[in-house]
């Protein structure tokens, strides 16, 4: 008798290859989205409220797309194609930036990135968790995030060494540096394109979804009580554009800002599969409050810190949130919706992110330099505010959100 495969070698093939596909992506994402704030900031000037404003509106608007791609995909009964539309639209708008004069340029372009993203990844978390079975939804998630992460590393990595060759040493981000990351991360966009429109499969669900597109009927009441946590929770998870501007506050240069990104993505990479396998065996909330509770103190760390290596420091930490919360919060959403209803869970889950993020990064924006000649609080006051929410979502969580597994 044969025996059977366990663990990463029963994965199905959509598994790889949607990991794959974003592994290629980030690498493209990557070597570009954390140079963005400094862009804004170095080149064309633009203050923190701005850069907020920017990272939420783009964010928000991309939201509103995750909403309706995934419950189109519930009611088509289709995740694959709409999956490689977001990935293709997010490749198209990419080498504009390489133009941008103005940061409404880059407000733009950040739009159009972003609409991609809502339209791909509700359909293809729904594509990951209708492939796998569900005593293995956290290793499959895990692993995505993994492929994602490793991805970002080797993105960042890339960009370090155009840093290098471009402007070692130097404090603030020129053009010329930015313009030439932006050309290198069109091929790898390219290809996760093709990767997944070639390489992946429908998986047919018993039936289409029925219900009105923004309809929580049929929800498990502890996906919708999640859900409001989840809120409270990304109020005060700002755009890490922050942690980038607090860093170089602290005294990092581009160089060493790259670096302590690597040491995060790095972190984040190996910690994702064990940690999301984990969460088959010990349940998704514990692993998702830990991380927020972690996520709480490492904000609470970069409030005080006094020094650019602690905040590099902190960074690292702030990896073993990510790595605990984000396959395993996925996973969690696959075992409290039916099947059928996934794709608009998924929407509903990155939607209620997305939404929440532009007054989030609008809120540190205006709390770190002020706005309409208020000063506002300084460098650390998004910090704690973060500090505070995520320590409070994490206690409601816990209070309201009995999932036994």
């Amino acid at each position: 008798m044969e025996k059977k495969k366990t663990g990463l070698r029963s994965l199905p093939v959509n598994v790889w290859i949607v990991t794959a596909t974003s592994f290629l992506t980030d690498i493209s994402s990557e070597m570009i989205v954390y140079l963005i704030p400094l862009f804004l900031a170095n080149v064309l000037m633009a203050g923190t409220a701005v850069i907020g404003m920017i990272e939420g509106l783009a964010e928000t608007t991309a939201s509103l797309m995750k909403i309706y791609s995934g419950a189109l995909s519930d009611k088509l009964g289709k995740r694959k194609w709409i999956t490689v539309v977001g990935y293709a639209l997010s490749t198209v708008a990419k080498p504009f930036m390489y133009f941008a004069q103005t940061w409404h340029w880059v407000l733009g372009v950040r739009v159009a990135d972003r609409l991609g993203k809502g339209i791909r990844t509700a359909p293809r978390d729904a594509l990951v968790a209708s492939s796998i079975d569900e005593k293995q939804r956290g290793l499959a998630f895990g692993l995505h995030r993994a492929g994602d992460t490793a991805g970002a590393f080797f993105g960042l990595l890339i960009a370090a060494v155009i840093v290098w060759l471009t402007q070692a040493g130097a404090a603030d981000l020129t053009r010329r540096t930015f313009q030439i990351a932006i050309l290198v991360s069109i091929v790898p966009a390219i290809l996760a394109v093709l990767v997944l429109a070639i390489g992946a499969r429908d998986v047919a669900t018993d039936k289409k979804s029925t219900a009105p597109i923004l309809s929580l009927k049929g929800m498990d009441n502890r996906f919708k009580i999640f859900m409001l946590v989840l809120v409270l929770f990304t109020l005060g998870n700002s755009s890490d554009a922050f942690i980038i501007l607090r860093a170089q506050e602290r005294g990092l240069d581009v160089l060493q800002i790259m670096l302590m990104l690597m040491t995060f993505n790095l972190i984040y990479s190996v910690l994702a599969g064990p940690l999301g396998a984990l969460s088959d065996k010990v349940g998704r909330r514990r692993l998702i409050i830990g991380g927020w509770i972690a996520y709480g103190l490492v904000y609470l760390g970069f409030a005080i810190s006094g020094t650019g290596w602690q905040i590099w420091t902190l960074f690292g930490f702030y990896g073993i949130y990510y790595a605990a919360t984000e396959g395993s919060a996925k996973a969690l959403i696959a075992d409290l919706v039916p099947a059928e209803r996934r794709g608009t869970a998924y929407g509903l889950y990155n939607a209620a992110i997305g939404l929440t993020a532009f007054p989030a990064s609008a809120i540190a924006g205006v709390l770190w330099q002020g706005a309409f000649g208020w000063k506002g609080f300084g460098p650390a006051a998004p910090f704690y505010f973060g500090a505070v929410l995520a320590l409070l979502a994490g206690f409601l969580f816990w209070r309201l959100v009995p999932v036994k597994q």
